[in-house]
């Protein structure tokens, strides 16, 4: 990893798992002040222990996206122990594997309600931070599914596509301020993502799709978006052969809509 990274203060949300953990484990390598944070307290145990000696810290602060009263405390906290936060990385979120006609309103509004307002309410507390201290670097995570409807996907795909106007509007409005803005979007990564997925009751979809088993890995998708990262990019493609979707939805729509229909989304 570049060392522009060595010794910034990074927090990651969705950090117990996946590509939140290793990014969590890149940057600790690279000699950044991590601050890891999940609903897991016990997954973020498990990667800072796994952190210990390497050339940065790692501290960890446990919440959950779906609850945001008390984030201004949260991150005044984080702020007052820390003294700043460089760079925000939100990377947590929730997918769900269910026919839009039988996902009951509720659970859309829980979706939503993690992947989109978890992530702005933590983004609209640290801004002010950032502002003050002359600027930083935020990234939400999107998804391909957040550039187009995908099967299963509906409330999904809405909260990842909610979060392009609101991160791109971010970038328009604060640039002056130094604000750094990046959307990753991801293809198929070998993550736990679609064992967690709701299902229409609710529950967790516990089983790995096909084709996100033969996704990237969790560590070559932290280094493409770390190389977004330290590019700056406004938007960070993470993946494969799959991410062929996003041009062939822009430049060849027909085409994508008879493709879509026939992959299977599971």
């Amino acid at each position: 990893m570049k060392d522009i990274f060595t010794g910034k203060v990074v927090w990651i949300t969705g950090a117990s798992s996946g590509i939140g953990e290793a990014l969590v484990k890149a940057f600790a390598e690279s000699g950044s002040r991590v601050i890891a944070s999940s609903n897991d307290s016990a997954g973020l145990e498990r990667v800072k222990e796994e952190c210990s000696g390497m050339k940065g810290s790692v501290s960890s602060v446990t919440f959950d996206l779906s609850d945001t009263s008390d984030i201004r405390t949260l991150v005044d906290n984080v702020i007052q122990k820390e003294g700043r936060v460089d760079m925000l990385l939100n990377i947590g979120g929730i997918s769900q594997r269910a026919l839009l006609k039988d996902t009951p309103l509720w659970l859309d509004r829980r979706i939503m309600e993690i992947n989109y307002f978890g992530t702005i309410a933590l983004t609209k507390a640290v801004l002010p931070h950032m502002i003050a201290a002359g600027g930083g670097h935020i990234a939400a995570t999107s998804s391909i599914s957040g550039r187009f409807g995908f099967p299963l996907r509906s409330a999904y795909s809405a909260s990842k596509q909610a979060l392009h106007g609101f991160f791109e509007t971010l970038l328009l409005e604060h640039h002056t301020d130094n604000i750094r803005v990046s959307v990753i979007i991801p293809g198929r990564v070998q993550t736990a993502i679609s064992l967690h997925a709701l299902t229409a009751a609710g529950r967790e979809h516990g089983k790995m799709d096909d084709g996100q088993r033969g996704g990237v890995t969790p560590g070559k998708a932290a280094r493409q978006i770390i190389r977004g990262l330290s590019r700056n990019r406004r938007e960070i493609l993470v993946g494969s052969s799959e991410l062929l979707m996003l041009w062939i939805r822009k430049y060849l729509p027909a085409l994508f809509f008879r493709l879509a229909g026939k992959i299977k989304p599971m």
